[in-house]
């Protein structure tokens, strides 16, 4: 596997290091076959792009009557984007853009000249404000984006934490740093703010003197539009935007629009609006939803980040073939919304064969990693690094296998290969629900459950209309293989390493275990347990439908085809990760468990990138 930001020696220092780990930038490494690989955007001196057009360049102070073919004369931004067509190309000088809503319909490239820094900006900077007579500070503001929870969304549960104020997406920074949003003027501190929308004023808990003040302004930075623009028809071939960073939008971002299916749809139909959109060394940051919502067959992105979104920091619907490569996805949900289902990736329904490889997904306390959300196809999660999704010691229930905050969440789909992956410090590492063939080969999990779980859902009416009907039915959730895995626990976890659950009451009428195959896997506790839980096990023969397994032995016990060549190390102190690399989780190939390995299938090595003469191992490289 390319390993990137991994980890130190194993014990003592193993779980001082975690922590050590979490808190470094992104940055190169070398994999175990001497290639560097990268997460995140890569620095970069851009040539001029060979197209077919016409180059534009553009400028923060650029004249709009300008026509802006000449680097000495350009124009801005939004005259650019009105008139260029397919195979021109914008080029954006350094500096801050405080635009958006920028609209265009073509297959063009949009890239920074030479090194330089564009930053679209969503804010305008706020410098007239007064005290009121009880000496708060307040500013007229009429750009403003009242917003409302969705319709499924439920009061009732989630109002105590998630107050109606918060669905609001209005945004305001002090130098560079985001206010929280309070519901009266008598909840104000420095760390907040007001928006009286009916006089149209924002109200701050702090002096302004002297700050750089900015508040949104324009609702998304661009939209791709599938529709007519400009006076022009879509051509159907999706953007190119290199070396971007985008910040400071109260809605979504960059939007790629196309047909959004409402259940079933085929390769045919849907994804074919724009197609080929690509992403490449852009930052996304601090939205108060999307980073980027994308529609379209073919999309690319490589060595981005996203950081500091609200509901999803990606969000791809009803696109196939897609590529997501080198990203660092961090810190979704920063309002901490309940009952919303965040994601930093979300991959949605009639999406087929998206493949996730080499991204980073890293400290999301409040928020779920990347999530395979119904009706996706044929999905490739492989050589990614899930750290600090949620916490590892709770909650955790069992009884179901939710609330949870999940690093890799596969639900109502068909399909995946999930291989050569590190979980790190996560509330539940990987969850698979009321899902089909899910394949799991050699990851490391590291304070990180594991999850199967299926339940009744699509047996009656669903309180999400026609999620459930687009993935298998409720007698189809099965065909699961888990194998090769290494499991590690060194903080003494109350919970399961694994947990397959499905409740009590479909004992009868689902008896057979959802895994197909699960075998040759390796449990790890650093301190010795008298009566360690490695796995809670359903369905079982008891009114509960539930057993807790302490050595694999007992499950091949119940089961005869299962576990038969796993091992569970209790209180193990031996060399189990390497110490050449600093940063590196690599298993340490004298570790006495990789004896318990099995031939990996070739399928499993393609996906994953694996050569045909790589041996038998357990865990991720």
């Amino acid at each position: 596997m390319k390993n990137r930001y991994l980890l130190s020696q194993f014990i003592p220092a193993f779980v001082f290091v975690l922590g050590l780990v979490a808190c470094q930038p992104p940055r190169a490494n070398d994999d175990s076959a001497g290639n560097e690989t990268v997460y995140g955007p890569v620095e970069k001196t851009y040539d001029l792009p060979d197209v077919s057009g016409t180059v534009y360049y553009v400028a923060p102070d650029g004249v709009a009557s300008a026509k802006g073919t000449s680097l000495d004369a350009p124009t801005t931004i939004e005259s650019a984007l009105s008139q260029v067509v397919t195979g021109d190309a914008v080029i954006m000088r350094g500096g801050t853009y405080r635009s958006g809503n920028l609209t265009f319909n073509q297959g063009i490239t949009i890239q920074p000249y030479q090194d330089e820094k564009p930053v679209l900006n969503g804010t305008l900077e706020a410098t007239d404000w007064q005290q009121d007579e009880n000496g708060l500070w307040f500013t007229k503001w009429e750009r403003l984006f009242p917003g409302e929870p969705e319709s499924w969304w439920r009061p009732e549960r989630n109002l105590e934490f998630t107050p109606l104020h918060r669905f609001n997406n209005d945004m305001v920074f002090v130098d560079g740093n985001i206010l929280q949003s309070v519901g009266s003027k008598d909840e104000l501190d420095e760390g907040t703010f007001f928006v009286d929308y009916d006089s149209q004023e924002i109200f701050i808990g702090q002096d302004p003197s002297g700050k750089k003040m900015e508040i949104t302004a324009f609702r998304k930075a661009i939209f791709r539009a599938s529709g007519e623009a400009h006076g022009k028809e879509n051509d159907g071939k999706g953007p190119v935007i290199r070396g971007l960073t985008v910040t400071q939008y109260p809605d979504t971002m960059i939007h790629i629009d196309g047909f959004y299916p409402q259940g079933h749809s085929t390769d045919e139909v849907h994804g074919n609006d724009v197609v080929g959109t690509v992403f490449e060394n852009c930052t996304f940051s601090k939205s108060l939803r999307i980073g980027v919502f994308a529609i379209g067959d073919s999309m690319v992105m490589r060595n981005c980040k996203i950081t500091d979104t609200n509901t999803e920091g990606l969000y791809v619907v009803a696109s196939d073939d897609v590529l997501l490569e080198g990203n660092v996805f961090q810190n979704n949900n920063i309002e901490k919304w309940t009952g919303f289902y965040p994601a930093a990736v979300k991959i949605f329904n009639q999406s087929h064969r998206v493949v996730c490889q080499e991204n980073l997904i890293i400290n999301h306390p409040n928020s779920n990693g990347l999530w395979y959300d119904v009706g996706n196809v044929d999905g490739i999660f492989v050589n990614n690094r899930v750290e600090s999704v949620g916490s590892p010691k709770g909650p955790f229930r069992d009884d179901q296998v939710w609330p949870s905050s999940n690093g890799f969440f596969f639900e109502i789909s068909k399909g995946v290969t999930v291989a050569g992956n590190d979980f790190v410090n996560n509330n539940q590492g990987m969850l698979i629900l009321n899902s089909s063939d899910a394949k799991v080969y050699n990851n490391t999990f590291v304070n990180s459950r594991a999850s199967f779980g299926r339940d009744e859902r699509g047996s009656d009416p669903d309180h999400f209309g026609w999620h459930i009907n687009t993935g298998p039915g409720v007698d189809e959730r099965e065909n699961h293989e888990f194998v090769n895995n290494l499991m590690v626990d060194t903080m003494g976890l109350e919970f399961p390493l694994l947990y397959v659950w499905q409740p009590s009451e479909m004992c009868e009428r689902l008896n057979e275990s959802t895994l197909q195959k699960f075998d040759n896997n390796v449990y790890v506790k650093t301190t010795k347990e008298e009566d360690a839980a490695i796995t809670l096990w359903s369905p079982a023969d008891n009114e509960k439908c539930q057993t807790k397994i302490s050595d694999p032995a007992e499950l091949n016990e119940l089961y005869g085809h299962f576990e038969a060549n796993s091992k569970f190390f209790n209180g193990y102190n031996g060399a189990l990760f390497t110490n050449e690399n600093p940063e590196n989780l690599e298993v340490n190939s004298s570790f006495e468990g990789h004896v318990q390995a099995s031939k990996i299938p070739q399928n499993i090595k393609d996906a994953a990138g694996w050569t045909s003469e790589d041996a038998s191992f357990v865990g991720a490289r």
